[in-house]
């Protein structure tokens, strides 16, 4: 009996990583979080755009992410910025680490959401962006758009 596919529910994009970055690679991981961090996560609040995730020995840690305190909590709240720990295959880790020791690369988080009833992480293998290749996806946006445009006007005149 195969299973149903799991919903797939967004609480937090980077949209300034796409940009910013040349992603080379994805990786969808768990995060190990505490009682209150998925309650507040679960509420709809959280944040990754100052996050990035980094290598503490031969683990992976997402550091910046910022899920705010649970308003219900008590005093066993968590701290909204501390470092969480991200679930992932071991040999997934071990060829990230040997990316990211080359020149230029970093993990930069791209979404957060709910796989059915767990929180996942999806991240990437990224190096950042020159400031010419920055203006070039904004050239190439603004076309796109303006021939969409055209195409909308010539529609709508016929």
């Amino acid at each position: 009996m195969a299973k149903a596919p799991q919903a797939r529910r967004s609480i937090a994009q980077n949209r300034r990583a796409r940009f910013e970055f040349e992603i080379l690679d994805e990786l969808e991981c768990g995060l190990e979080l505490r009682g209150t961090e998925v309650k507040s996560l679960r509420a709809g609040h959280g944040s990754l755009g100052e996050a990035f995730a980094h290598f503490r020995g031969d683990e992976l840690f997402l550091l910046g992410a910022h899920i705010p305190v649970y308003s219900h909590g008590n005093v066993h709240n968590h701290e909204p910025t501390r470092p969480r720990k991200l679930l992932a295959h071991r040999r997934e880790l071990d060829k990230w680490s040997k990316a990211v020791r080359e020149k230029g690369v970093t993990i930069v988080p791209l979404e957060l959401y709910f796989q059915g009833s767990r929180i996942k992480l999806r991240v990437a293998l990224a190096r950042g962006k020159k400031l010419y290749d920055k203006r070039e996806a904004t050239r190439e946006r603004e076309d796109k758009r303006s021939m969409q445009r055209a195409l909308a006007r010539r529609r709508r005149d016929d």
